[in-house]
């Protein structure tokens, strides 16, 4: 299950989401999604779970929770829509 994981903290690594979210099953991947230009965190990752019942458990227990003082928030991912174009502006 791919869950996603909002109003992180800008100090959150992927190594904290993983300690967090391992209390309630096997991990598979942690992602912090960041700034291509910066390297900051943008607020939001990512956390892969090998079992679907475990990560409702988690979105569940963690919601809401404060982690390095955020309340986080979780939900389980939805696809990113499709787009159509390319991804800037053309003058």
């Amino acid at each position: 299950m791919n869950i996603y994981i909002g109003n992180l903290s800008y100090d959150m690594g992927e190594d904290d989401l993983r300690q967090a979210f391992e209390e309630f099953g096997a991990v598979e991947s942690t992602t912090v999604i960041k700034d291509r230009f910066t390297g900051r965190s943008k607020g939001f990752g990512f956390v892969e779970m090998t079992n679907d019942d475990e990560g409702k458990a988690a979105i569940e227990a963690l919601s809401g929770k404060e982690l390095k003082g955020r309340p986080i928030k979780c939900d389980e991912a939805r696809p990113r829509p499709q787009r159509d174009g390319p991804r800037y502006d053309s003058y």
